[in-house]
């Protein structure tokens, strides 16, 4: 007698994480090419030394920090296991198995796998040159629409919307539908027409907003990120569907510690030379004959349609993995500059005919 599984795990889309390939360099996964910085690993060290212990389960030191940074009260905080963590938990708190979770398609692949885990139905409203059309998704709302996710910068085009088009869209959205605004890659945008999304908390009660120290700070392999919102009943559900425990002691310490005055210097350095080879990078590309948007983000977006997969390999036969979505792109992180070099070395050969 086999166990009876859900039916619905017969039709759930497989998150496909960036490949690690002996001695190749790896462009798939929007990670920081750089290591913690020394202060962090000591931090890291430290903690270590207290795992026997169940870590603190609300975060509280690392809550309290992250709450004086940004200068909103702590219980409009909530840290979790990755900002992806927090997506789930949202999901959980605020859709039933009738309702619909909705986001831009292509988007973070993440989002429709928790959606069909938590029985809820997915509305995906298609990219428009490869950026959010807000206006149609303000169009596809629902009554039965719960929670509509806005990935700003996108995941994978790097794409991102201004503050107008997404003022205007927030002031569209039904004030008992919550939109998470995912800003992962919130560190990388330098252009000033992209807002901040914790200014626009103020305005907008239903708005929650979810970062995290995967990217720009370089904790990937912790799993910490947090979300904000402007009411303490959003966030006061994220901690009702938290897994207990589930931010390790270590990923606390090495959060604090990167948000110490210093080190977050030295991390906005770094993160502004990837925004100088994120423009170099792409410049390149554009001189090859490839279409790359522009990105606010630590990658770059090919829409490379059917030829994507046969490029992405090209590319892994000289030693450089990307991360291809079969008939849509190819998304390209931005990586050290030698890193780089070796990709636009492949993406020269492999260009598309003039």
């Amino acid at each position: 007698m086999s166990a009876h599984l859900r039916p619905t795990l017969a039709t759930l889309p497989a998150y496909v994480p960036g490949r690690n390939v002996p001695g190749a360099i790896k462009l798939a996964s929007n990670e920081t090419p750089y290591p913690p910085l020394p202060s962090v690993l000591e931090q890291i060290a430290a903690a270590a030394g207290a795992v026997n212990r169940y870590p603190d389960n609300f975060a509280t030191e690392l809550t309290t920090a992250l709450a004086d940074k940004y200068g909103v009260d702590a219980e409009q905080v909530r840290v979790g296991c990755g900002s992806v963590s927090l997506c789930t938990q949202l999901v959980q708190a605020v859709t039933d198995a009738d309702e619909e979770v909705m986001y831009a398609w292509r988007s973070f692949e993440a989002y429709p796998i928790i959606s069909a885990v938590s029985g809820a139905s997915s509305i995906q409203v298609p990219l428009r040159d490869h950026v959010h059309d807000l206006d149609a998704m303000a169009e596809r709302i629902t009554g039965k629409t719960r929670l509509v996710f806005v990935c700003n910068p996108n995941n994978p085009t790097g794409t991102a919307v201004g503050r107008d088009a997404l003022v205007r869209f927030l002031r569209a959205v039904p004030s008992d539908v919550v939109v998470a605004l995912d800003e992962a890659y919130r560190e990388f945008v330098a252009d000033p027409d992209v807002p901040d999304g914790l200014t626009l908390l103020d305005e907008f009660p239903n708005l929650i907003v979810l970062r995290t120290f995967s990217k720009a700070y370089g904790l990937a392999g912790l799993r910490v990120g947090y979300a904000i919102a402007a009411d303490p009943a959003l966030t006061a559900a994220l901690r009702q569907t938290q897994v207990p425990f589930a931010v390790s002691t270590i990923a606390q310490a090495a959060a604090l510690a990167s948000l110490e005055p210093q080190a977050e210097k030295e991390l906005l350095e770094r993160v502004a030379g990837l925004v100088q080879e994120r423009t170099r990078v792409r410049e390149a590309l554009l001189t090859f004959g490839y279409e790359v948007p522009p990105s606010q983000a630590n990658f770059v977006w090919l829409p490379l349609g059917d030829a994507t997969t046969e490029w992405a390999a090209g590319c892994e036969e000289r030693q450089v993995i990307v991360r291809g979505f079969a008939g849509a792109g190819a998304r390209v992180t931005i990586g050290a500059p030698d890193e780089n070099d070796r990709l636009l070395a492949a993406a020269e050969v492999l260009a598309p005919p003039a």
